[in-house]
């Protein structure tokens, strides 16, 4: 690949993709910038069945291992199938397959969760014993320690099928993340936007990761083109404290890292317990420069407020 004035590009780029429909289109997305910053770019979408995909029934919470919507997408990168593949990050393991690295993270989208009601209802007006669905021991936490008279029911599915499901009655709300509602074109079946000072994000969500081989410095480089240095830093932070809690997806873990300026750095976090009857709240700020520093700062109040058994007894 040679890189020229305005970044000409002659080559193929092959990105690997999930087959659903909001992964393809946040390939899409990352596709069309690639693009427009790297002129003679070919691109090729190739689409992954993941082991996430294949398991439709038995809930995620109950599965035993991380990875199942990336590990296939990991494998296809190691082996040279695809040059990139595109996550969203909050299901990307933070311990990533050896020689792998989140080489780019494009500007953030909404990091809110949100409702949406079968009876246009807020959370607030839910009947008690009104069935709420996620596939999220964060979200079913979170909302048993706001409404600990509704019933948490699992849901799997893509976006489309959850809505479904709610439309036929199996529920009467779903929670999903208010970015992928956006991006698929649906967000005006939003009821609710829950406010993200409460229901604090899972660490990621709204970011896209780009994934690349450690040494292929030729699409390190294409990815970094494309990457907003503040949704990495903040991103790269919320990914640091997940992995020093030593949880993945079925850690009830919360956590929203925001630059401020051009030097401030602001983690909040929060660990609920699986029954919602507990939950300890952090917050920290430092440099940008120095995040580790924020990181140990909110792990350090975390630890002194007793989250680790909370989020110990949420695997």
């Amino acid at each position: 690949m040679t890189f020229f004035g305005g970044f000409r590009v002659t080559r193929r780029l092959v990105i690997g993709t999930r087959r659903s429909k909001l992964a393809l289109i946040q390939a899409r997305l990352v596709a069309e910038s690639l693009g427009e910053a790297s002129e003679g770019l070919e691109i090729e979408l190739r689409e992954v069945t993941t082991a996430g995909d294949r398991m439709r029934s038995k809930p995620l919470s109950e599965a035993g291992e991380t990875g199942l919507f990336t590990r296939s997408l990991e494998r296809k990168l190691l082996e040279g199938e695809i040059d990139l593949a595109v996550h969203s990050l909050k299901d990307l393991p933070v311990e990533l397959a050896e020689g792998l690295v989140v080489a780019g993270t494009p500007e953030r989208a909404d990091v809110r969760d949100a409702l949406v009601s079968r009876e246009g209802l807020p959370l607030r007006d839910l009947r008690p014993g009104a069935v709420v669905g996620t596939s999220s021991p964060r979200r079913a936490a979170q909302l048993r320690s706001l409404r600990p008279d509704l019933v948490t029911r699992d849901l799997r599915g893509n976006v489309d099928t959850r809505i479904e499901k709610l439309r036929r009655g199996d529920y009467d709300a779903i929670l999903v993340a208010k970015a992928a509602l956006d991006r698929l074109g649906l967000a005006a079946l939003i009821t609710e936007v829950l406010d993200a000072a409460v229901f604090l994000p899972a660490p990621g969500q709204g970011a896209l990761g780009i994934e690349t081989r450690e040494g292929d410095l030729d699409v390190m480089h294409l990815a970094g083109l494309v990457s907003d240095a503040a949704t990495f830093v903040a991103t790269l932070t919320e990914r640091e404290l997940l992995r020093r809690l030593g949880g993945g997806c079925h850690l009830t873990l919360g956590a929203l890292a925001e630059c401020a300026g051009s030097d401030e750095l602001r983690l909040r976090a929060s660990v609920t317990s699986p029954d919602g009857a507990r939950a300890v709240r952090a917050e920290s700020r430092g440099k940008i420069q120095n995040p580790a520093s924020v990181v140990e700062q909110c792990l350090d109040q975390l630890r002194r407020g007793g989250a680790l058994p909370l989020g110990e007894g949420a695997t």
